[in-house]
């Protein structure tokens, strides 16, 4: 992967309700939030085009058109594949996915078009599809490289096996593995899973890093908060903490747009946790110790 496509930052902003937020019908005030973000050293945002029915991708290009500025210093990931019901045109009107050559190709045009970009930095199938032409889906995604649309591909929540297929369909290397880590969801560091996406050289990406606030219930919470106190930290920070303390160093993609909430992040992205800590938490998690 060249430098520029490199995490150079302590984590994603995720952009999944970027639609829910009306404050940002503004145009020109959610390009006052982005470029803040971006003075912080907050430069990667993460989208997909089922996000809002469109809608994410489609606010943060009026945005952007606001201040062109912007466009050389922000990185953009989206995901493709999922058809929603309503765009379905078949009588079913059913969600499926669909990595045809041609639905990628469109899929990623209009990804480009709504974000109002030359290239996105990462383009990810966003879930695996049991119909999957690996040929053509490779053929899609490595012409995208090719033609500069795409600065690098990935996959999101894909299997060994079929992250493999593809991969050997191509010639172009896969990038990007976004997979749902966290303290509240550490499965994949026990079955395997986890090992796969390091040995096949995907950087890892982590998508409900604090387990949809899960992390925050429960023993866990109790948990973190006396710890967080202790190491002058917040229950949030240490969670992801714990995520960067791991090989390869997952980038934590982060669905909150609350200011303040990120700025607390911030105070505590150079937090290091030693190994005891780490597995202290790891056993608040899953209610037993390690074998």
């Amino acid at each position: 992967m060249s430098d520029d496509l490199i995490f150079d930052s302590p984590f994603i902003l995720g952009m999944m309700r970027l639609d829910e937020r009306p404050e940002f019908d503004d145009a020109e005030k959610f390009a006052d939030w982005l470029e803040a973000r971006v003075d912080q050293g907050l430069h990667w945002f993460d989208h997909a085009d089922s996000y809002g029915n469109h809608q994410g991708e489609q606010r943060f290009g009026e945005a952007l058109a606001r201040r062109p500025s912007l466009k050389s210093r922000i990185r953009v990931v989206t995901k493709g594949n999922i058809v929603l019901p309503h765009r379905d045109t078949s009588p079913f009107g059913v969600k499926h996915y669909d990595t045809s050559e041609r639905y990628l190709t469109q899929v990623i045009d209009s990804s480009l078009s709504r974000l109002g970009v030359d290239r996105l930095d990462h383009f990810l199938l966003h879930r695996p599809d049991p119909l999957m032409d690996a040929e053509a889906t490779a053929r899609a995604l490595d012409d995208a490289i090719a033609a500069g649309k795409v600065g690098a591909v990935g996959v999101s929540n894909f299997l060994p096996e079929q992250w493999r297929r593809l991969q050997a369909a191509m010639h172009n290397r896969l990038g990007v593995h976004q997979l749902e880590l966290s303290l509240a969801h550490p499965d994949a560091l026990f079955d395997g899973f986890y090992d796969a996406i390091l040995a096949d050289g995907l950087a890892p990406m982590a998508w409900s890093p604090l387990g949809g606030g899960s992390v925050f219930e429960d023993v866990l919470g109790t948990a973190l908060s006396q710890l967080a106190d202790q190491l002058n930290s917040t229950t949030a920070g240490l969670a992801l903490a714990w995520l960067r303390r791991l090989p390869g160093k997952p980038i934590p993609v982060i669905g909150t747009l609350n200011e303040r909430r990120i700025d607390n992040l911030l105070l505590s992205s150079n937090l290091e946790l030693d190994r005891p800590t780490w597995f202290a938490l790891l056993e608040e998690a899953r209610s037993h110790r390690v074998p």
